[in-house]
């Protein structure tokens, strides 16, 4: 199968073209305009891809490929809140300019990809138990509303264009390579420097939360489980079921790293729209496909450390 990965030069586009490489396929990488230095041109063929150019999405689409997996976007959250207006281009915007491209393709004949849409679980907002697919959507930032913006262009265009899209709602992930701008590699980095300088605190935001975190190799293997049984026009979440306090992953790194500091709040640190808890229920997709997640989360919180060693 030959896959078309947009955002291939993201953190979790990364490793989804690790796991397609490794299961036998051909990738087909849309990244930015910075393409990724060391690259492997003879296992993948890089594009430059810009969601907002419909010359750059037609280009992309152009290609012969049986299935799609849509990651590109504004992944951030804090470069939401700071740019609305650029949340809604990319993360919809752009999601309706490259599924109405693919779609038309579709419509003449030319192709007929699976098209995974990455989304997320911030879509559903506020909760107390764990969320399924059918509960409704109360976004309460800019990345999620422009998230719920792009599943709305992905029904629309589905509907209009006979498109065969699948939805993932992804819960929180994290593994070796994210950036520290995200919360476990932000805290990882904040921990080493402390037991390299001798600190005796280390700055945090709102560790009063609860996340479903999942190690994003199981991300991967979902996604490409969802290309091979998704159904078309269904919605999966892409969860552990398990909740894990963001104080308890403090804690946990904290003695990872072999440092014994005292977490200090910075109000700076804090999102105003922090959700305080966020767990998923993935049995839909585990019926579907048999997916599972492999890898324990102390596992992961041991590789982000690991990872930043080097």
């Amino acid at each position: 199968m030959t896959v078309l990965v947009t955002g291939a030069n993201g953190f979790v586009g990364a490793w989804v073209i690790r796991a397609l490489l490794a299961a036998g396929h051909t990738v087909v990488a849309a990244a930015g305009p910075d393409l990724p230095a060391g690259r492997d041109q003879a296992a993948v063929r890089w594009l430059s891809f810009d969601l907002q150019s419909l010359d750059s999405v037609q280009a992309a689409v152009s290609e012969p490929v049986d299935a799609v997996i849509h990651l590109a976007g504004l992944a951030s959250g804090a470069d939401a809140l700071l740019d609305p207006g650029l949340a809604w281009a990319l993360n919809a915007g752009g999601t309706a300019r490259l599924l109405h491209a693919l779609g038309e393709r579709h419509r003449r004949g030319e192709i007929d990809p699976v098209v995974l849409l990455v989304s997320t679980a911030e879509v559903y907002g506020p909760a107390s138990r764990p969320l399924v697919e059918a509960d409704p959507l109360r976004p309460r930032s800019p990345y999620a509303a422009s998230k719920v913006g792009a599943e709305g262009a992905a029904r629309e265009t589905a509907e209009r264009t006979g498109l065969r899209v699948v939805v993932a709602r992804p819960f929180p992930h994290t593994g070796p390579g994210q950036s520290p701008r995200f919360v476990v590699p932000a805290f990882a980095e904040r921990l080493r420097r402390a037991r390299q300088t001798g600190a005796r605190t280390v700055t945090v935001g709102n560790l009063d939360v609860t996340r479903d975190m999942l190690d994003v190799r199981d991300v991967a293997a979902a996604y490409l489980a969802l290309l091979e049984r998704g159904v078309p026009g269904e919605i999966y979440n892409v969860a552990s079921g398990t909740g894990q306090p963001l104080r308890q992953v403090f804690e946990t790194l904290a003695r990872i790293v072999g440092v014994d500091a005292v977490p200090q709040p910075d109000a700076q640190l804090v999102r105003a729209v922090d959700l305080q808890c966020l767990i998923g229920d993935a049995t839909k997709l585990r019926t579907a496909t048999g997916w599972t997640p492999a890898i324990s989360f102390d596992q992961t919180l041991r590789d982000v450390v690991d990872a930043q060693t080097y």
